[in-house]
């Protein structure tokens, strides 16, 4: 049997029929904050306007210039509040195979480094985000009569988002005393 080849276990009608029957597994939302709902609005808005960009282009060969631009700015928002999902989830890409090979005293100071060099470089971006703001604030967008700052403030209001969630887990590293850097497996959700 090749590699690539599908493997399908044969089912009955019955076992079919019987894991309808199957009581629903309960949800629990309270893991999700508001950037999250927040995230998820902006999502499927942009996926309504590039939905929108592809019917009106290749369907009614008449494209709404609009759906693009609003689309991308979408995208913006996204992506950062989307980071800041992921800075209060410690969910970024990290490099942790040193902590498994040095003492435990020396990766606790390694992860407190980095707690606070993450959190400065969120202050920092969130500064640097706000001087932006003073120089293009007032510029329209291209083909909306909308001004961009709707898209400048949401970038500026998610980096402060990840400096105050960044705060947030480095307090939380400090109280259980090990990061996500030190043990993994501790912050990895298991499915039952």
């Amino acid at each position: 049997m090749s590699a690539t080849q599908e493997i399908h276990t044969p089912v009955t009608p019955e076992e079919l029929a019987h894991t309808f029957e199957e009581a629903p597994t309960h949800v629990d939302l309270k893991a999700y904050a508001p950037e999250d709902w927040i995230t998820l609005a902006l999502f499927w808005l942009m996926a309504g306007c590039v939905f929108l960009q592809f019917f009106t282009r290749y369907v009614l060969n008449n494209s709404y210039a609009w759906t693009e631009e609003i689309a991308v700015n979408c995208l913006i928002g996204v992506v950062f509040l989307g980071a800041a999902m992921c800075v209060r989830m410690s969910r970024h890409i990290q490099v942790d195979v040193l902590y498994h090979y040095l003492p435990a005293g020396l990766t606790r100071i390694m992860a407190t480094l980095v707690d606070i060099i993450r959190t400065l470089f969120f202050a920092y971006g969130s500064w640097l985000m706000w001087r932006y703001l003073d120089i293009v604030g007032e510029e329209q967008m291209v083909t909306v009569d909308l001004p961009r700052n709707i898209v400048f403030y949401s970038v500026f209001a998610a980096f402060v988002l990840m400096f105050l969630r960044s705060i947030q887990v480095f307090v939380a590293n400090m109280r259980r005393g090990y990061s996500v850097l030190e043990r993994p497996e501790a912050f990895q959700n298991t499915e039952d």
